[in-house]
């Protein structure tokens, strides 16, 4: 039995079950989070969180061709050298710098942050895959790049005030820059538009789910935290 066999009876046995268990990290995240006591801890965890997400969303990619590990290196690349340039001259993003919540960090930017650009890129991607399927839609991978842009810069403008109160990183001044959303647009939107022409299988069954649970985690510490105030 080959690697990929094994792949593909884990994942249509445990499909569910993963689901549930990402779902359950997300919810208890947010609950830790939000607890006093317990926000030290689960702040430590954000990153790992991170990474675990990265991982099961590999686990559940059923197709490794050189086109996808290509995608995936200068999704990651591209996210985290971009950050360190924003963050070593502020010109990119406006003038921030990365706290302590993201974990490691390698010339000031948290390693974690280029995975985090691979996980948006390719969930939001796969999010428009599936949008264009059902309704049999046929636009320009142009078109695809820019509603992934569109979409992953919607969830940094969910994300940002949410990142502030948690330290994962500050802003100058406490004010985010529009050219912020705007860079982010860009970026994002190239890396889309790359994602679209790829070749590849684009299916995985955490990929909307992870999107959506990200959406309800920003915009749910959001809620509580104008609650709480």
């Amino acid at each position: 039995m080959t690697i990929s066999s094994i792949r593909q009876l884990l994942t249509e046995k445990y499909t569910k079950t993963t689901q549930f268990i990402l779902t359950l990290m997300y919810t208890v995240g947010l609950i830790g989070l939000q607890v006093p006591v317990l926000k030290p801890i689960f702040q430590e965890l954000s990153a790992f969180n991170l990474w675990v997400s990265a991982g099961l969303l590999l686990i559940f990619h059923q197709d490794f061709r050189k086109n996808f590990i290509i995608l995936g290196i200068i999704c990651y690349l591209v996210g985290y050298w971009i950050e360190v340039v924003g963050v070593h001259t502020g010109i990119i993003f406006g003038v921030y710098q990365y706290g302590t919540g993201l974990g490691t960090k390698l010339f000031k930017v948290p390693l974690v942050i280029g995975t985090n650009w691979f996980i948006l890129v390719y969930c939001s991607g796969i999010f428009w895959e599936k949008i264009r399927e059902h309704f049999k839609f046929s636009w320009h991978p142009i078109v695809q790049g820019i509603l992934i842009g569109t979409l992953m810069t919607s969830l940094d403008y969910l994300i940002e005030p949410v990142a502030i109160a948690l330290d994962f990183w500050q802003w100058d001044n406490n004010i985010i820059p529009i050219r912020n959303y705007i860079a982010w647009w860009i970026i994002s939107s190239i890396l889309g538009y790359y994602f679209s022409t790829s070749q590849f299988l684009k299916h995985n069954p955490l990929a909307i789910l992870l999107l959506v649970l990200q959406c309800l985690f920003f915009a749910g510490h959001t809620i509580l935290f104008m609650l709480n105030n």
